[in-house]
């Protein structure tokens, strides 16, 4: 069996004591490997390192840093395929899908913060007989803490504006994902980063909520639930950490009767089905209008029961595995609850049952569910599922359904399908989203600022945006005439 250690000072380490978690096969059920539960002496051990790293790391001239991310984009892009394999393997979620984003798009943040490294800069301001300038510096050490959905990606989203600013990372990735930020951080180091900038540990919640306490820490950066968020802010305020948090949502799409309809469905199965709609942004309440919902319906119900869901190495597959078995009792029982409270379900069975001597029946598949004649009261509306539900509500008027999208404590992302412009645009200023899409969905650029409004979260991830969070601003005031006291 697999042993799964921390990566400490360059180096993998495994744990003072004796404690460990197993970590399994989402697709079959099976044990793939035992976890080393960090201790708080590999906390200290982790923290003491990023210390020192950062030290040398942030004296490190921002084109001299640019070099190392990029050489470790480029290990990246050379073993995409095999990392793939690790985080379907870890994660349930599709090969079509982890080979041609997951790694990727981690990678594209590596590339668009290392461009940005050697230009981090302040500003000068004249002031007549002196002047005054600006300097961005460096946090110090900053903690990570991952979720299960994107492990790698997570990570590269977390360590690339980190250590493109000259911080040091303590990452964390999510006890049911514990694999691939460790092949991020060897690649790391063969790239030529110096030891302990970027160091990983292995754990629970208590290993995140001693990172959210540790004096040296300087900042956390959190992608997770909301009641986890707010854990991690409010033990970040004993001293006063710089946070980021990327928390869940329950997004809108609000589909037009002028839209293209196969467009909107397209929309609306990416922003609910892929990675099993185990995505924070996932636009899982769509509201259609009436005059277009019965055709927007069909096209729906036709395209979802064309969707294979299987094996996730096979890379026709379109629907994996949900992440654990207690997440998808809880995504069967929000399907329960969903007729239970007068939703009308158009489709999806429940868990999936496979030939009775395939592995793939130790597995968490559920399939894709719709449902119709939903009501804002009902909970399938209101809470976050984080699974491959759907729920489908009808409007007749733009500032009808506009309230009733902002209707909700989240407010991480929405989407608008219409051909009018005017519309569209008009709309999006009133949707209460940190996030809004226009006739499209779930894309998220590296080059573009994400995050959310409400308690869908506090800060942005990419884009110029990051640079803020990673960085601290310090003023200087050069006086050239001598002092001017009135003493």
């Amino acid at each position: 069996m697999k042993k799964i250690q921390h990566f400490i000072d360059g180096e993998l380490v495994s744990s003072s004591s004796s404690n460990t978690f197993y970590t399994t096969n989402p697709a079959t059920g099976q044990v793939v490997g035992e976890v080393y539960q960090a201790t708080e002496k590999e906390v200290e051990q982790a923290v003491t390192a990023a210390r020192k790293g950062w030290e040398v790391w942030s004296e490190t001239p921002g084109a001299e840093r640019a070099k190392v991310l990029l050489k470790a984009a480029r290990l990246l892009r050379e073993r995409n395929e095999e990392l793939a394999k690790l985080e379907v393997l870890d994660t349930g979620k599709p090969y079509a899908e982890a080979v041609e984003v997951d790694i990727l798009s981690g990678v594209e943040a590596i590339e668009f913060f290392a461009g940005i490294a050697a230009s981090i800069h302040g500003e000068h301001y004249d002031l007549g007989g002196s002047f005054a300038y600006t300097r961005r510096e460096s946090l110090g050490v900053c903690a990570g803490i991952g979720a299960w959905n994107y492990p790698i990606q997570i990570a590269c989203w977390k360590s690339a504006p980190a250590l493109a600013c000259g911080n040091s990372m303590v990452f964390k990735p999510a006890e049911l994902t514990p694999m691939t930020a460790l092949e991020l951080a060897k690649i790391y180091k063969e790239a030529g980063l110096p030891d302990g900038v970027f160091n990983v540990i292995q754990g629970d919640g208590e290993v995140g909520k001693a990172l959210t306490e540790h004096p040296d820490i300087a900042k956390i950066s959190l992608t997770g639930e909301v009641g986890t968020g707010k854990k991690v802010m409010a033990a970040s305020a004993a001293t006063l950490k710089k946070v980021t948090l990327e928390l869940g949502g329950k997004s809108p799409i609000l589909v037009f009767p002028d839209a293209d309809l196969d467009e909107a469905v397209s929309g609306a199965l990416l922003g609910n089905f892929y990675t099993q709609g185990e995505i924070c942004s996932n636009g899982t309440r769509v509201y259609v209008h009436k005059e277009v919902k019965e055709q927007f319906l069909e096209k729906l119900l036709a395209r979802t029961r064309k969707l294979k869901i299987g094996d996730p190495t096979d890379a026709t597959t379109d629907v994996g595995a949900l992440i654990s078995e207690e997440h998808m009792e809880k995504v069967l029982k929000y399907i329960e609850l969903g007729e239970q409270e007068g939703a009308r379900k158009l489709c999806g069975e429940g868990r999936v049952q496979f030939e009775q001597s395939s592995p793939l029946n130790g597995g968490y598949f559920v399939e894709p569910t719709i449902f119709d004649a939903c009501t804002e009261e009902m909970r399938i509306v209101q809470e976050e599922i984080f699974g491959p539900v759907m729920s489908v509500l009808e409007f007749e008027e733009e500032k009808e359904v506009i309230q009733r999208a902002n209707n909700t404590p989240f407010g991480l992302a929405a989407g608008v399908f219409t051909r009018d412009l005017q519309r569209a645009h008009r709309v999006v200023k009133r949707l209460q989203a940190g996030v809004c899409w226009i006739n499209t969905y779930n894309i998220t650029p590296v080059e573009v600022p994400f995050g959310g409004y409400k308690q869908s979260g506090i800060g942005r991830e990419n884009g110029l945006a990051a640079i803020e969070h990673y960085t601290q601003l310090k003023t200087v005031y050069v006086e050239m005439n001598g002092v001017d006291a009135p003493y």
